[in-house]
């Protein structure tokens, strides 16, 4: 799917996460600045999520409450798998009344459930986005 705004992008998320039943992994992928939190925002939308959501990088995981499911963000760009074990923050891997979107999750890979669904998006312009979904039905 070829986004052409930060909107579009959002949307497509939006519209991903109403397909989710919980207990799903999600693992974000792209560099830096590619659109990964705006992906996890409309997300939050699909979900029924009310409160704003901003990037987890500093404080590594964040909760929002949705009418549907709880999402938890997290953002390993900073911690390494070690870190995270210590941390527990595994433990919300895979419940069913919630679901897990994971930035930078190479960093912790040792710790990912193996079923998982996997979002690519790749920069193709200042705005323009390219987001390819697998290992979802």
């Amino acid at each position: 799917m070829i986004c052409k705004n930060v909107n579009d992008t959002i949307k497509i998320g939006e519209n991903f996460a109403k397909k989710l039943k919980g207990g799903e992994v999600i693992l974000l992928r792209g560099d830096l600045g590619a659109g990964k939190t705006h992906f996890v925002k409309g997300a939050a939308l699909g979900l029924g999520v009310t409160q704003t959501v901003t990037s987890p990088t500093f404080t590594l995981h964040n909760i929002y409450e949705g009418t549907k499911l709880t999402l938890n963000h997290f953002d390993f760009y900073r911690i390494n798998e070690e870190e995270a074990a210590e941390l527990g923050l595994e433990e919300y891997f895979n419940r069913a009344n919630g679901v897990c979107f994971i930035e930078w999750a190479e960093n912790i890979a040792g710790l990912l459930p193996k079923e998982n669904i996997i979002v690519n998006i790749t920069v193709i312009g200042n705005n323009e986005r390219e987001i390819t979904i697998s290992n979802f039905d």
